[in-house]
């Protein structure tokens, strides 16, 4: 759901106004795929409304045709692995392993209590193993905030599973396994300064509970989807896409993640960002999927799909997968 009209600038206006216009690709370095929307968590601020019952998943001849997209792709240094859950899906090691034999990064986006379902006994291991990247979601380091967003019981099992990464060498100074955390505001807020919350979470959560990790990424909830029917919900849709509106910064245009990234869905559909695949927002309008193109770096150059949800990515100090801009 986009939600109630809002008499807002167009974004293509807002950067005509700011000399960034137009949007256009650079050379694609991370290739990020939606592989399931499975999940076994249903958190209040989820743009792709995951869920257990969700049941929609990447097939096997799309997973290798991602893995060819990427030999094919010299470029692209990271392969971004998200849902839904995506340790959840059936071929989940099979592109895990598929980029790493190519010598690609490979990043799982974990929400840590996955770890402990059925059959995903193994998992962590698998990832050391693999030295996968783990960016895993911890919206704070308290169990009322945690679980206020991601429901009951996320939080003891979620700092169980840190500890266990933390075990497996994850997140120890010095080692070559990231693990990196990601924190989402409860409500229609901007992020606080990332530097400043990353000093208070090291510290919190070594005292607490004995955990290391590297680093932490501010996200803006974007006002799509389950976080947007929340907002409505409550009165707060419109308040909060003029907060994002008056919070438009020209700095963080140059660093958008859509410039550099291409989003798969598991229907090896072909977007701009995660965002726009939850929207239906094609690559740069023209639809085309894994099976169009030969290489990604065939896309550098071309124009981005935009539209009032890009304000979530530019204001305050812009947001990103990777957390803050500027």
């Amino acid at each position: 759901m986009l939600g109630r009209p809002v008499n807002l600038p167009s974004f293509d206006r807002t950067l005509r106004r700011n000399g960034r216009f137009p949007l256009a690709r650079e050379a694609v370095r991370t290739l990020q795929v939606n592989s399931t929307t499975r999940c076994n968590l249903a958190c209040h601020h989820c743009h792709v409304e995951s869920s257990p019952k969700r049941t929609e998943a990447m097939d096997l001849r799309t997973s290798e045709r991602v893995l060819e997209l990427l030999a094919h792709s010299p470029g692209v240094e990271t392969l971004d692995l998200t849902g839904g859950a995506p340790e959840l899906h059936a071929h989940f090691r099979r592109l895990v392993s598929g980029a790493r034999q190519l010598g690609r990064g490979v990043i799982d986006r974990c929400n840590l209590t996955v770890l402990y379902e059925p059959g995903q006994e193994d998992t962590a291991g698998f990832l050391a193993e693999q030295e996968v990247a783990v960016v895993a979601s911890l919206p704070c380091y308290t169990k009322q905030n945690v679980e206020a967003q991601r429901g009951r019981h996320v939080f003891d099992k979620s700092i169980e599973a840190l500890r266990w990464l933390n075990r497996l060498g994850y997140g120890q100074p010095g080692s070559p396994l990231l693990l990196d955390l990601v924190y989402n505001p409860l409500g229609a807020t901007l992020p606080p300064d990332q530097a400043e919350l990353e000093r208070t979470y090291h510290r919190e959560l070594r005292e607490l509970f004995g955990i290391e990790f590297h680093r932490l990424y501010t996200i803006t909830n974007m006002p799509i989807k389950r976080f947007a029917d929340m907002l409505i919900r409550r009165g707060e849709y419109e308040a909060y896409l003029s907060l994002l509106v008056n919070h438009f910064n020209a700095a963080s245009v140059p660093h958008l993640m859509c410039r550099s990234l291409v989003s798969v869905g598991y229907d090896g559909q072909l977007y701009d960002c995660d965002f726009n695949q939850m929207l239906e927002l094609p690559l740069g309008g023209s639809r085309r999927s894994v099976w169009d193109i030969e290489s990604l770096d065939q896309l550098d150059g071309e124009s981005i799909a935009v539209g009032s949800h890009c304000y979530g990515c530019t204001a305050g100090r812009g947001s990103s997968c990777g957390g803050t801009l500027v």
